[in-house]
């Protein structure tokens, strides 16, 4: 029997968004998944906005992405862990991820694997954000936001979210990660002299980042799947990939 010693990394997939491709994403990350050698892989981390929006009513949850769900539960069924950490646009999943047996958690993450130190998360807000998405991520947190949510019919509810995501990406088109500017990589910069981590893994910023920081640690950053190609990270125990879609030049 193989060992299972590969652990995946993926993130920003945006399932559900409203564009041109968003078919053509969701059968991407599906054959995505599909193609895990399963005998050898031990983990997979979705490291947030794998839904582009998720909220789970009390008796039903959303339809998007269910084949994907269903491909999810049967890696789990074949041994693979699940590790789910919400990301600013599935930040209201509840119940029925822990319920199938994803393992939730909050961001930074420290973890051993293999013989490495990670940090994992989604990547907003680690080490700070400015104060009016603070003060947006504070209110999605509210319980009083929840509720009032949930007493929309789903129709209205899920109008006004695409309508909230349309507009967010709207405003950061094409965002480049700016090194030392970044709050994200503050924070990294800072944890790696009290603490030993080799390697960052975060999304969000939708760009591919793979830097070394002053301690010598990595910093990496998943690309989101809207280019195209199966953008993902893998640790084997011992080596780090980072595998970004090919340029059109390629």
């Amino acid at each position: 029997m193989a060992e299972r010693n590969l652990i995946y990394f993926v993130a920003d997939v945006h399932l559900g968004r409203r564009s041109e491709t968003r078919e053509e994403v969701e059968a991407r990350f599906l054959a995505f998944l599909k193609g895990l050698p399963v005998e050898q892989v031990s983990r997979l981390y979705l490291l947030g906005d794998i839904w582009d929006f998720w909220f789970e009513y009390h008796d039903v949850v959303p339809r998007e992405g269910f084949r994907v769900v269903a491909e999810l539960v049967h890696l789990m069924d074949e041994g693979v862990e699940v590790w789910f950490c919400p990301g600013n646009h599935d930040i209201w999943t509840f119940s029925f991820f822990k319920e199938l047996g994803f393992h939730y958690f909050e961001q930074p993450l420290f973890v051993r694997l293999g013989d490495k130190d990670f940090c994992l998360g989604h990547g907003d807000c680690v080490g700070g954000a400015t104060r009016g998405y603070s003060f947006l991520m504070k209110l999605f947190h509210s319980h009083f936001i929840q509720r009032a949510f949930a007493a929309l019919h789903p129709t209205l509810a899920y109008r006004w979210a695409r309508a909230w995501s349309k507009s967010s990406r709207s405003k950061h088109p094409n965002h480049k990660f700016r090194g030392p500017d970044e709050f994200l990589y503050q924070f990294a910069a800072r944890t790696e002299q009290e603490r030993h981590v080799d390697y960052f893994v975060f999304g969000h910023y939708h760009d591919s980042v793979d830097l070394t920081l002053p301690g010598g640690a990595k910093l990496i950053v998943l690309k989101d799947w809207e280019p195209g190609g199966m953008p993902c990270a893998v640790f084997n125990g011992t080596s780090f990939e980072l595998r970004t879609p090919a340029s059109p030049a390629e």
